[in-house]
């Protein structure tokens, strides 16, 4: 239960932050546009360049992000199989020489 809770948890905190690099490019766009505009006097066609602008800018960064994260979560994913196949191979050895020892043990009570 709590190994899902924090893959979804992970995987939510993912999506918001490709949604939060995505959206705050064209949110500068914006701002920097209305204030263009209104107090530098500089043409309506400037929103339509820095909308543009800060759209490309925004998934190019969403994606890079996506592809970086993503690649993370599958390195951890391959870790943590990797670290309970140690642990499932340790407790077969020690299973393995306890079954030797009690063998033994009982091989030298049976003499």
């Amino acid at each position: 239960m709590y190994k899902k809770f924090m893959n979804a948890f992970s995987l939510m905190n993912i999506l918001f932050q490709a949604i939060y690099s995505l959206v705050l490019p064209i949110g500068f766009g914006v701002l920097f546009s209305f204030l263009a505009t209104k107090y530098l006097s500089a043409p309506k066609w400037i929103w339509a360049v820095l909308l543009i602008l800060g759209t490309l800018v925004g998934l190019f960064s969403m994606i890079k992000f996506l592809l970086t994260a993503l690649s993370g979560f599958e390195r951890l994913e391959k870790e943590q199989e990797t670290s309970a196949r140690e642990k499932r191979d340790a407790k077969e050895k020690r299973e393995r020489l306890r079954a030797e020892l009690n063998n033994k043990e009982s091989e030298e009570n049976d003499s």
